[in-house]
């Protein structure tokens, strides 16, 4: 496979900078095996059969973007400067690895201020990320992080306009309870408390599982040759109660459906053995055309980009030449893309 196959125009005008109100507005390409249909993600509990399994990611998003200065000591000035940081991974109750910018003039020792929050620079690593050691930790950190903070909106979001207090509500799910993501899981930002509760009453059910979506998930795929591509790793738990659930439903046959390519990478992940286990560690899961899911009978989620590990995902899904069938669909009819875009339902 080459990256050529997983590449499409796409329009500047259709992605998406805002989400729409209420959340289930947002348009659903409902795609069964060689149907398409155009139907809304407010209509699910009529789409989906009652005893169907959905999968959500419970991940909490991270007001993860730090702007302030860096005060170094010079000779001929006082060594102030503006700083960004985008907090990556938790490494000790007080320390971060991060991205930081000016990231080639920033050295070790240097001191950075982030409305309230002092930091540290006490290491830099050959892959551009630095490791930033605060002047609190624990909840007190996070409490500080919470304040002078900003979403980590996707780069073509950012690129467009600054996050703003909108952001903080609309760049996290309603069910968001473990903090530790720096990426939202797009498709279930669709959800909300009365479309959740109609999906009960129909006898639709959930469970609930955890990955803590990184920033790598907007790294691009730089190898010509799809095999070559170094997955990044992200930390995830599947719990014993959510790996009964679905074991469950496995079992007797009704469908699981993931929401979000993050929710499925953990269950395939969790089902390496063959069935889904209770799991916890890191994943580097690559799942490209070819591959045989375990757990996952179906997938919804947002439009991606292309040339994209998750076009891969859902070409894996649904097929090469069938994806290239719906994304033309989705351009055509002008379905919004990316994080606060439109989404889709695959059903193989």
């Amino acid at each position: 496979m080459k990256l050529s196959d997983f590449d499409f125009d796409l329009p500047e005008e259709l992605i998406a900078l805002r989400p729409l109100r209420p959340r289930p507005a947002s348009r659903l390409l409902l795609t069964q095996g060689p149907a398409t249909e155009d139907r809304h993600v407010r209509d699910l509990p009529d789409i989906l059969r009652p005893g169907d399994l959905m999968v959500f990611n419970d991940t909490k998003v991270i007001p993860a973007r730090l702007f302030g200065t860096r005060a170094r000591a010079t000779t001929h000035g006082s060594g102030l400067a503006k700083v960004e940081a985008t907090l990556l991974e938790r490494l000790s109750p007080d320390t971060w690895s991060a991205l930081a910018r000016p990231g080639r003039k920033l050295a070790v020792g240097d001191v950075m201020q982030f409305d309230g929050l002092a930091a540290e620079l006490v290491a830099k690593g050959a892959d551009g990320r630095v490791t930033l050691r605060f002047d609190r930790a624990g909840a007190d950190l996070d409490a500080g992080i919470a304040l002078a903070g900003q979403m980590p909106l996707p780069p073509y979001i950012a690129a467009r306009r600054p996050a703003d207090e909108a952001d903080r509500e609309d760049y996290q799910t309603v069910f968001a309870k473990t903090l530790g993501a720096v990426a939202a899981p797009t498709a279930s930002l669709h959800f909300d408390d009365d479309l959740l509760a109609r999906l009960d009453a129909k006898g639709i059910e959930n469970a609930r599982v955890t990955l803590h979506v990184g920033a790598g998930t907007f790294l691009p795929v730089t190898v010509d040759d799809v095999s070559e591509h170094k997955m990044h790793a992200e930390w995830g738990e599947v719990s014993s109660q959510a790996a009964e659930t679905i074991a469950r439903a496995k079992s007797e046959g009704r469908r699981v459906i993931p929401v979000g390519t993050t929710a499925l990478r953990l269950i395939e992940a969790a089902s390496a053995n063959g069935t889904i286990a209770p799991w916890t560690g890191d994943t580097d899961i690559f799942i490209t055309p070819g591959y045989r899911f375990r757990t996952a009978d179906g997938l919804m989620t947002n439009f991606h980009l292309p040339r994209s590990t998750l076009m891969m995902l859902v070409s894996a899904m649904m097929g090469v030449e069938r994806m290239r069938q719906v994304y033309a669909h989705a351009i055509a009819n002008k379905y919004r893309f990316y994080s606060y875009g439109d989404s889709s339902l695959l059903l193989p």
